[in-house]
């Protein structure tokens, strides 16, 4: 079972890896009703390297980037089921709107992000490439999206009872 940890605590784990010659892989995201999509992508992304870290946007952030009536699942509880996850050996929360202060600091050998992402749009990628890292994305899972699932939700559930 991966852990929760703070930017300091990652830190020191990173040099830990390090030392050991170990590459360390590195995704984000909010991850609200974690679904099959989320799960391939994590499995994948962990299989580029020995250890792999998922930063997590805050509640906070979500707001800000989502709208206030996101994220559906509170921080706590979305770090806790990525934390149960065989593919995630560490996370990590962060209040910015990107991961920027995290990967600069961790300077992951691996950087993932889904394939929705251009290579020239990924945060972080000038430094992890500077430090000796690669930067590639994943193909998302085709249909499998939580703006599907709430979709669904509504569509089933609630168009009913108005």
């Amino acid at each position: 079972m991966g852990r929760l940890c703070t930017l300091e605590e990652m830190k020191s784990l990173r040099a830990q890896l390090r030392a050991e010659g170990k590459h360390l892989v590195f995704t984000n995201g909010v991850f609200d009703i974690l679904h099959r999509g989320h799960c391939e992508y994590l499995h994948d992304a962990r299989a580029q390297g020995d250890a792999m870290v998922v930063g997590l946007n805050s509640d906070a952030s979500v707001r800000r980037l989502k709208g206030e009536k996101k994220p559906i699942v509170p921080e706590d509880d979305r770090a806790a089921v990525l934390a149960a996850l065989a593919s995630v050996d560490y996370v990590v929360i962060f209040d910015e709107d990107t991961p920027y202060v995290l990967i600069s600091e961790l300077l992951p050998d691996v950087l993932i992000k889904g394939g929705d992402y251009a290579l020239d749009d990924i945060v972080g990628r000038r430094e992890v490439e500077a430090g000796g890292g690669k930067v590639c994305t994943i193909p998302l899972t085709e249909g499998r999206s939580s703006t599907n699932i709430i979709a669904t939700i509504i569509e089933r559930y609630c168009k009913h009872e108005r």
